[in-house]
C-alpha cells in the first residue's frame, strides 16, 4: 500500500480528469430546462431556501439540513427561477463524482485515462444520476461522503490526533447537510474495531471528538434560538422526529424498519451496468489475499469493499429507495473498475497479452459499460423528463384563475407562483367543498397522489376533465421506486403501482370543482 505522504496526485491526471468532468456535467445538464422539480421534497426545499435568503428561519431545521438551506440561500437571493438549483445541485453532484474518481485515482495509482473512465462509469450510474436531477441534499451529502471516505482513510494509514479530528470535522459537515450522515456512525465504529490502534480513546481525543460533532447544533441551534421563536433544541428534536416517527403517514406507512434482502440486488439488477454487481461479488474473490491480510492494513479495495457491503446490508434492514444506497453506487462501480484492472494485470495476462492489448481491453470494456449506462439513462431518465406543468399553468392564466387546488403535488407551485396563481396541496377530496367556499373553482388531479400511495380523491376521478396533460415524471418506474420509502411498499408492489398509473390515462387532469 502506497504511503499517503508520498502518494501524491498527479497533476498530468487532471488532462484526463477535466475533460472528463465536463462532458459527465454535460451528461447530467441534458434536459434540464425542460424539467420540472421533480418530487415534493424538492418544491419544498426550494421555498425553504428563499424564506431563508429573505431572513425567515422558521424552517430553516426541515429534514434536520440546516447547512444546505444556508448554501442555496444566497443564490436564491440573486436568482428565484428553480431551474438555476437544478444547474446548481447537478453540477455539484458532479464534483461529488469527480473527489471520489480523484481520491480512488489517488491511492490505486491509476493512470490518466483510466481515471477519465472512473469518472465516467461512476457518473452515468442511473440512480446517481436521477439523484443529481433534484433540489435535494443527495449532491452536497456526496461530496461531503467523499471526503469523508478520504479523511478517513487517511486515518488508518496514518494514525494521529490530526488525522482523527479531520474526520470529525468531515462528519459534522455531512451532519449539517443530511442526517443519512447518522449511518455512517456503526460503519466508522466497526473500522475502528477492526483497526484496534486504541487512538479514539487516547489523550482526550474522544472528547475533541465530542466537541465537534456537538459545535454546529449548539452554535446554530442557539443562533437561531436568538433570532426566531424556535427552541435551541428543535435541530435535535428533527432528527428524533425521522428516525423515531410517532405515528402513520398520509400513505399508511408506519416505523421504519422493513427486512427485504432482494430489494436492491433487484434494483442493480433492473437499472444498473452488470459492472457494479461484479465490483460487489469479486472483490472479495480477486482480492482475496488483501482481505486475507486485513490486520497488516487495509489497502483501498478492500476499504472500499467494507463500506459498501457494511452499507448494503444495513440498508436492507430498513425502509427501502433508491437513495438508501447513495453512498454506496460510486464505491460499487469503482470497485468494478478495480476488479477489471486486476484481472488485466494478472501474472496469466501479462505473459497472454501485451500491454497495448491489456490496455485497449480495460478501455472498450469501460466504454462498453458507459455506453450502456447512457442508454440506460435514456430509457430511464432523458424520455421522462420535459415536463407539462408549464401548460397547465398557462390554461390556468388563460382561464382566469388565481387559485388552484393540487392533490399532493406542489410540483405546479414554481411554474403557477409567476403567473400569480397561488397552489392549495389537499390530501383528501373531503378539503375540496371548504376551497369552493372559498372561491377556488379548479383542481389539478395530479397523477403524484399515485407515485404517494395518497390516494383518497374516488369521487373526485369520476368528473370529466376541463383539460389534460401527461407529465413523463409521474410514470417513471424511478419515481415510483424513490417513494418506495414514503409508502412502505416493496419493490414489486411499488413498480406493480406504476404499471396501474401507465394505464389510467392522463396524469394531470384539471377538474371543475363542483358545488355542495
Amino acid at each position: 500500500m502506497p504511503d499517503a505522504k508520498n502518494d501524491k496526485f498527479s497533476p498530468k491526471t487532471l488532462l484526463w480528469l477535466l475533460p472528463a468532468l465536463l462532458l459527465l456535467a454535460a451528461i447530467r445538464l441534458h434536459g434540464l430546462p425542460q424539467a420540472a422539480l421533480p418530487d415534493y421534497d424538492s418544491v419544498r426545499n426550494w421555498q425553504i431556501v428563499q424564506e431563508v435568503a429573505q431572513g425567515n428561519l422558521r424552517n430553516i431545521f426541515h429534514h434536520a439540513s440546516p447547512g444546505f438551506y444556508l448554501i442555496f440561500a444566497p443564490v436564491a437571493a440573486l436568482q428565484p427561477d428553480f431551474h438555476w438549483f437544478l444547474y446548481l445541485n447537478a453540477l455539484l453532484a458532479v464534483a461529488a463524482v469527480g473527489r471520489l474518481a480523484a481520491f480512488v485515482a489517488r491511492y490505486a495509482r491509476l493512470r490518466g485515462f483510466e481515471t477519465a473512465l472512473l469518472v465516467l462509469l461512476i457518473g452515468t450510474c442511473t440512480t446517481l444520476t436521477f439523484s443529481g436531477r433534484d433540489f435535494t441534499m443527495s449532491s452536497a451529502s456526496l461530496l461531503l461522503f467523499g471526503e469523508l471516505l478520504r479523511a478517513y482513510y487517511e486515518r488508518l494509514q496514518q494514525p494521529s490526533r490530526q488525522t482523527l479530528l479531520r474526520v470529525a470535522l468531515w462528519l459534522a459537515a455531512g451532519l449539517c447537510i443530511n442526517y443519512k450522515f447518522l449511518l455512517t456512525f456503526p460503519i466508522l465504529g466497526a473500522f475502528e474495531i477492526l483497526q484496534a490502534d486504541g487512538l479514539l480513546w487516547q489523550r482526550g481525543n474522544a472528547w475533541r471528538v465530542t466537541a465537534i460533532l456537538a459545535a454546529p447544533f449548539l452554535v446554530l441551534g442557539i443562533l437561531v434560538t436568538g433570532l426566531t421563536i424556535l427552541p435551541w433544541y428543535r435541530w435535535l428534536a428533527t432528527y428524533a422526529g425521522i428516525l423515531w416517527p410517532s405515528a402513520m403517514n398520509e400513505a399508511g406507512r408506519a416505523g421504519n424498519v422493513r427486512l427485504d434482502l432482494w430489494y436492491y440486488p433487484r434494483l442493480l439488477l433492473q437499472f444498473e451496468s452488470p459492472l457494479l454487481g461484479v465490483g460487489l461479488l469479486l472483490t472479495p474473490v480477486v482480492f482475496w489475499p488483501e482481505l486475507r491480510a486485513w490486520r497488516k492494513g487495509l489497502t483501498l479495495p478492500v476499504y472500499l469493499l467494507i463500506w459498501a457491503w457494511l452499507f448494503l446490508g444495513g440498508m436492507s434492514l430498513i425502509l427501502k429507495a433508491p437513495r438508501g444506497l447513495l453512498f454506496a453506487y460510486g464505491l460499487f462501480a469503482a470497485l468494478g473498475f478495480l476488479v477489471l484492472r486486476r484481472l488485466l494485470s494478472s501474472a496469466i495476462m501479462q505473459q497472454r497479452l501485451s500491454v497495448a492489448v491489456r490496455v485497449g481491453i480495460l478501455v472498450g470494456l469501460s466504454l462498453l459499460v458507459i455506453g450502456g449506462n447512457l442508454l440506460r439513462l435514456q430509457h430511464h431518465i432523458y424520455r421522462y423528463t420535459p415536463t407539462q406543468y408549464q401548460q397547465v399553468a398557462h390554461w390556468l392564466q388563460e382561464h382566469g384563475q388565481r387559485r388552484v387546488a393540487s392533490t399532493v403535488s406542489n410540483a405546479l407551485l414554481p411554474f403557477a407562483a409567476p403567473a400569480g396563481i397561488s397552489v392549495q396541496v389537499i390530501s383528501n377530496e373531503n378539503q375540496l367543498p371548504a376551497l369552493r367556499a372559498a372561491g377556488v373553482q379548479y383542481v389539478v388531479l395530479d397523477g403524484y397522489r399515485l407515485v404517494t400511495g395518497i390516494n383518497k380523491f374516488s369521487r373526485l376521478e369520476k368528473l370529466p376533465a376541463e383539460a389534460t396533460f401527461t407529465e413523463p415524471l409521474l410514470l417513471s418506474p424511478m419515481l415510483f421506486l424513490e417513494h418506495s420509502e414514503f409508502t412502505g411498499l416493496g419493490y414489486e408492489e411499488t413498480l406493480s403501482r406504476q404499471q396501474q398509473a401507465l394505464q389510467m390515462g392522463p396524469s394531470l387532469r384539471i377538474v371543475h370543482i363542483p358545488e355542495q
